[in-house]
């Protein structure tokens, strides 16, 4: 009963930090439940990369071929396939006998979550922060009502996709050793139906940290006035390592691109350490970031609601603060 069955995503090629996330909190959900676990990840990614899961707990991969997924396409040199790789997953899990599925809430994670859910007749419960198992039976936490509470919430179905906000759960190292196991897309009846949607091609814009990645943001609020005073916020970006963010206002405006954009209908965030500058603290910018580990505030009203969730404030201009404190870390750092 309640078999889980983890989702592990990968950039080219390469495990994503989320994807440790996510195989660490089923580990857990699985012993608390008494119940064994499995991961599943579509890429192609060498046996030794696929080995790194066995070091946050994972003792069974299975492994789809992307390139021999892809080779079920109609259309030629397509790069993958969501729904594909959702019929792929679901497929699995109805012949594994999976009641569990979870996955980590990237975009990637948001695009299949929903088709694996009715594909395998589950219910779905998305960007979760926290759980708790009683009587066997998993409530999941989630933000509700723009962040400003959290909703414990129930499934009566048999089966559950969860998506687990990034980072938010924590990867712990563990080194169990993994076994892997190929698993054949001929196995799951892959069709050439399977592929309704493709990319093609995937284009980087730049080099830059994307926000809903990062441990470390800093973001940037009308309160700068205008697009090029930006460049304070990058500066303090480069010291740190961080990704740049922005605030809705300052994205509509076109001084930054909507990528870096941070709130409700933008990218929610849970980084270690966000920096928030000049910017107020609109609820639809808080529905975004108010998960982050440490969030320190510079704005030069003292009643911006920004202060009210800041663990660290600073009441003063962003325009003398942001320069001694890029020079400060410089110091400290070099």
């Amino acid at each position: 009963m309640n078999k889980i069955l983890i989702v592990a995503e990968t950039k080219d090629n390469i495990f994503k930090s989320n994807a440790f996330e996510a195989v660490t909190t089923g580990k857990h959900i699985a012993e608390t439940l008494g119940t064994g676990f499995d991961v599943i990840t579509v890429t192609d990614a060498s046996d030794e990369q696929l080995k790194t899961l066995g070091k946050y707990g994972a003792s069974k991969v299975f492994h789809i071929s992307l390139t021999e997924l892809n080779s079920k396409s109609p259309a030629a040199g397509i790069k993958y396939s969501h729904s594909a790789i959702a019929s792929a997953v679901s497929n699995f899990a109805n012949s594994g006998g999976y009641e569990i599925i979870i996955i980590s809430g990237t975009a990637f994670g948001k695009e299949i979550a929903p088709a694996i859910s009715v594909k395998t007749g589950s219910a779905v419960i998305t960007d979760c922060t926290g759980y708790t198992v009683t009587d066997g039976k998993i409530s999941m936490k989630r933000p509700s009502y723009a962040g400003k509470c959290n909703t414990n919430v129930n499934y009566t179905s048999g089966k559950i996709v969860i998506t687990l906000r990034p980072n938010v759960f924590k990867a712990e190292v563990s080194e169990t050793g993994s076994e892997i196991a190929n698993v054949s897309p001929d196995s799951l009846n892959i069709s050439a139906a399977d592929f309704k949607t493709c990319v093609t091609d995937v284009v980087v814009s730049s080099g830059k940290l994307d926000v809903a990645e990062a441990d470390i943001i800093v973001s940037g609020g009308r309160g700068l006035r205008n697009p090029e005073s930006f460049k304070l916020v990058e500066d303090l970006a480069e010291v740190l390592g961080a990704a740049t963010g922005a605030s809705r206002a300052v994205v509509d405006a076109g001084w930054r691109p909507h990528g870096e954009q941070v709130g409700q209908t933008g990218k929610t965030v849970s980084p270690s350490l966000y920096v928030a500058c000049g910017i107020s603290g609109a609820i639809q910018h808080l529905a975004g970031m108010s998960s982050s580990k440490f969030i320190v505030a510079i704005n030069k009203d003292k009643d911006a609601p920004i202060f009210q969730v800041a663990d660290y404030g600073i009441v003063g201009d962003v325009f003398e603060i942001l320069p001694a404190l890029t020079e400060e870390i410089k110091k400290i750092k070099g």
